[in-house]
C-alpha cells in the first residue's frame, strides 16, 4: 500500500492554504479568490483520503491478528497429546479414527 497519493494530495492542500492565507494578508484578491476556491475540494479530497488510509490500516492490523490467533490455534491443537477414540466391538473405530486424523491433517483453506 502506497502512502505517494495521499502525501501529494496533502502536499497541495497544505500548498494552496499557504498560498491563499499569503494572498489575502498581501492583497493579491484574484490569487486569493482563486486559492480560496480550489481549497475545499482539495480539502475534501485529502480528508476521504486520510480516512480510507486509517480504513485500510485498520482492516491489515484486524487482518493480521486474526490470520495469528488461528496460527496460535492450530499450534495448541497440534500440541495437544492424541486421544485414541474408544474401540467399539463392530470395528468402527477405523473409520472413526481415520476421520479424526483427516480433521487433524487438514489445514482449513478451501481447495481453488
Amino acid at each position: 500500500m502506497s502512502y505517494r497519493p495521499l502525501a501529494f494530495v496533502f502536499g497541495l492542500t497544505l500548498g494552496d492554504y499557504l498560498l491563499w492565507n499569503w494572498s489575502l494578508n498581501a492583497n493579491h484578491d484574484v490569487l486569493a479568490l482563486v486559492s480560496g476556491l480550489s481549497l475545499p475540494p482539495l480539502a475534501l479530497a485529502c480528508a476521504w483520503m486520510i480516512a480510507l488510509t486509517l480504513i485500510r490500516v485498520v482492516g491489515g492490523t484486524t487482518r493480521r491478528a486474526t490470520a495469528s490467533s488461528r496460527a496460535r490455534a492450530a499450534a495448541r491443537q497440534a500440541a495437544e497429546p492424541s486421544t485414541a477414540p474408544a474401540t467399539s466391538a463392530a470395528g468402527g473405530s477405523d473409520a472413526a479414527s481415520a476421520s479424526t486424523a483427516a480433521q487433524r491433517s487438514s489445514s482449513g483453506k478451501l481447495a481453488a
